[in-house]
């Protein structure tokens, strides 16, 4: 079970500073997870993961229970042992997954009827089912089943999906097998209607869980709409368990997150960006593989101390990203997971310092944000 410890309250937001205990160490809060969809961190290894200080990374139940299946993952002992990572991990729980394969599922009470996107084979997964699946993967922390909605969608859609969610919670809390080792996390759904989102704050907290999550934000809504809904959501939530937003990572959102009493966010764009030959700098995105960078010789980033950083040149990168060497992808990987991570590793130390919304408004002017855009 994991335990959440309050260290300090920022005096002009609501930025926290804290930890998570977990039977796989301790995790300074708030953090960015990045995201290993398939037993791994796309193109890294767990040693350049723990050099870089990633503290947790999450694994993705839909895609691990397909490949490489419940049961190689149950005779390995479990994820950690599997793919050789001994920090915390995070499991989501397949529903985002499930639910975006739109024309190849079919929703019931019981659960999600799905084909797999890789082989069409049918598939079922319940809460119950959710729940053995991340029992046997192991995971500090594993997410309860629950439908995100889409964005836009009716309130009348929404409000079914809710109540549907929250009756989901409760069964996957009384299958949940592990919980000494294992702590279940509910999330809070309710899409764009304010009313929903208290109410389905307000009855996932009764349930009483280690944690609570954000769900159905950063679904294409545009960024006010996101700032908005999400300090709504999270007055809700308790003070004395971690909260964490699901699916967010470009710089700004997590800092609105964390100033919004955030604790723990996730997104696949550090790697999925580095795939596509884009850099997160301190001066904002650094489109690489474009033709300006083919004689620059500077680093991605001259105030960036990483691997990528203090080994090789943009042009470099650049030529591994356009005759599609698989060692760009990864140089470009290690620098943006670095990136975020010490940019979290900043912005703690900002609220330790009670300088939180300083720190932010030097960062937005430095990346080119407009501090006051909301």
């Amino acid at each position: 079970m994991i335990k959440y410890t309050l260290v300090k309250k920022s005096s002009n937001s609501n930025a926290r500073l804290g930890y998570i205990d977990t039977p796989h160490g301790r995790i300074e809060t708030p953090i960015f997870m990045p995201v290993g969809t398939r037993a791994t961190v796309k193109t890294m290894t767990s040693e350049e993961l723990y050099d870089i200080n990633a503290q947790i990374i999450l694994g993705n139940t839909y895609h691990l229970y397909l490949k490489p299946g419940q049961e190689v993952l149950k005779e390995a002992g479990g994820l950690h042992k599997f793919m050789n990572w001994d920090r915390p991990i995070l499991t989501d729980s397949g529903g985002f997954q499930v639910f975006s394969l739109n024309e190849i599922r079919k929703i019931t009470e019981e659960g999600v009827e799905f084909r797999s996107h890789i082989d069409g084979s049918k598939h079922f997964i319940s809460p119950e089912k959710s729940m053995e699946i991340q029992n046997d993967i192991g995971s500090d922390i594993i997410m309860a089943f629950d439908e995100c909605t889409p964005y836009p969608a009716s309130k009348e859609y929404v409000e079914s999906s809710m109540h549907r969610t929250l009756r989901w919670l409760q069964r996957c809390k009384d299958y949940h097998k592990n919980t000494d080792k294992q702590s279940l996390f509910g999330i809070v759904q309710g899409g764009m209607y304010k009313d929903l989102r208290e109410y389905s704050a307000k009855a996932t907290v009764d349930i009483d869980l280690p944690g609570y999550a954000i769900g159905g934000l950063s679904v294409g809504e545009p960024r006010d709409i996101m700032i908005e809904y999400l300090n709504h959501t999270i007055q809700f939530l308790p003070e004395n368990k971690p909260r964490y937003l699901m699916g967010v990572g470009t710089p700004d959102y997590l800092f609105e997150a964390v100033e919004a009493g955030i604790d723990m966010a996730d997104c696949v764009l550090p790697t999925r960006i580095a795939r596509n030959g884009t850099a997160l700098t301190s001066r904002g995105k650094l489109v690489v593989r474009n033709a300006k960078y083919s004689k620059d010789f500077r680093p991605l980033d001259e105030e960036c101390n990483c691997y990528t950083c203090r080994n090789h040149s943009r042009a470099y990168i650049r030529h591994l990203i356009n005759v599609d060497e698989v060692l760009g992808a990864r140089l470009l990987t290690i620098h943006n997971l670095s990136f975020l991570i010490n940019m979290m590793d900043k912005i703690r130390e900002s609220i330790k310092n009670d300088r939180f919304l300083e720190y932010k408004e030097e960062f937005y002017e430095k990346y080119g944000y407009d501090y006051h855009k909301k």
